[in-house]
């Protein structure tokens, strides 16, 4: 995720399947920090970082349903740690998480759905906002509506069969070319993929276009391209007609478990 006004990012990195992690990501030197890991699972597209790179909101869930949280909860923390400022208990797996619409505000996903274990004075959340579109009470509920805000056009709708559509967001990038995602709501997805999975492809200005369906996740950042794929992130330019050579930034995938105090 990337901070809308500020140099920063934090990538959230998943596996085993039941370990996550947040890391960040200094965009201008490309340095990558450890954050906090959880034992659990943290629902990416339902997460945001606000636009200086100074919190997070997330939707997580480990499954201990007789729990202070009941299972799962909606948490705002101070990126890129995960311990929570905010702590609101959800008890199920329906909407939850958010959007930030300020730097120190937040849009309760599912707001009458939560109980509040403890707040903070340091965000406060957004009662006003009425956010656009509908997207029904998963993942989409915030991705689709985070994507939009943050510069990508939905364009289509497609369905292959009930239990697979596919949503096209475009982004316009430096030069004439386009980045276009594939939003993925499937039930019965490929090995390493859950149910909502991303794929992309950019068009060059001559309208060629070049796919990368291996490519997690994919944005500009500036005027470079920056994407994740089998566990690494990397950034290129745009050069004439052709992606320019892929600059590896990063590799998570030695990266392990370990528990690590949030320091406030």
């Amino acid at each position: 995720m990337l901070a809308s006004k500020a140099p920063v990012g934090v990538v959230f990195r998943r596996g085993p399947a039941k370990a996550v992690c947040s890391v960040l990501w200094d965009r201008k030197t490309d340095k990558f920090t450890l954050g906090q890991w959880l034992r659990g699972r943290i629902y990416e597209r339902r997460a945001d970082i606000s636009p200086d790179g100074r919190y997070l909101i997330y939707f997580a869930m480990n499954g201990k349903w007789s729990s202070e949280t009941k299972g799962s909860w909606t948490a705002v923390s101070r990126a890129p740690w995960l311990k929570a400022l905010v702590l609101l208990g959800k008890g199920d797996c329906w909407l939850g998480g958010g959007l930030f619409t300020a730097k120190n505000r937040y849009w309760l996903n599912g707001d009458c759905g939560h109980f509040v274990i403890h707040d903070s004075s340091e965000v406060q959340r957004d009662t006003r906002f009425q956010p656009a579109g509908q997207y029904g009470g998963e993942c989409p509920s915030v991705y689709y509506r985070r994507l939009q805000r943050d510069g990508w056009t939905l364009k289509d709708v497609l369905k292959e069969s009930r239990s697979n559509t596919w949503t096209v967001f475009e982004k316009p990038l430096p030069k004439g070319w386009i980045l276009r995602k594939y939003a993925h709501a499937e039930v019965g997805a490929g090995p390493g993929k859950g149910c909502y999975w991303d794929e992309h492809e950019v068009e060059n200005p001559e309208q060629e276009r070049l796919s990368f369906p291996d490519w997690e996740w994919a944005d500009l950042d500036g005027k470079t391209l920056v994407w994740a794929a089998q566990g690494c992130l990397y950034r290129a330019g745009l050069h004439g007609k052709e992606l320019g050579v892929p600059n590896l930034l990063f590799d998570f995938n030695d990266m392990k478990f370990e528990a690590r105090p949030a320091p406030y």
